[in-house]
């Protein structure tokens, strides 16, 4: 699935969803669904610069993509990571750089975090465009 179908089936999904409460247990349950982060990545070689809790991200190559792994020690912010990893993972390095973010204020996720969370989103956008 291309990043723009993912994408769109999130967009799709988020407004099925009747209110925000449904959206951040969503939200919750994709985090909850990560695969965990080997504690040897748990440094700060991979944690995330600006987030208020911590949050860890790492790449690597796979089939001449970049993957992703991450963990957060905060639920949402584990789910929120978890989002934008389903987006990109697995995608060139192009395509993940050339991917617009923007669907995060379409879904309304932007204008519901705090200033601090909404700091640490635009922390991790921009770890993950510049691997």
């Amino acid at each position: 699935m291309s990043i723009h179908e993912k994408i769109a089936q999130l967009k799709e999904y988020f407004s099925v969803l009747p209110g925000w409460e449904e959206k951040y247990a969503y939200i919750i349950s994709l985090g909850k669904s990560l695969s965990p982060l080997a504690d040897e990545y748990k440094t700060d070689e991979y944690l995330v610069r600006g987030c208020q809790s911590n949050v860890w991200l790492r790449s690597y190559e796979q089939d001449g993509n970049v993957c992703f792994e991450a963990d957060s020690d905060a639920l949402i912010t584990k789910g929120i990571v978890a989002l934008l990893l389903f987006v990109v993972s697995g995608h060139s390095n192009e395509d993940i750089r050339d991917t617009d973010f923007s669907f995060l204020d379409d879904i309304g996720l932007k204008s519901h975090l705090s200033m601090a969370r909404a700091n640490g989103l635009q922390a991790m956008i921009d770890r993950i465009t510049h691997v």
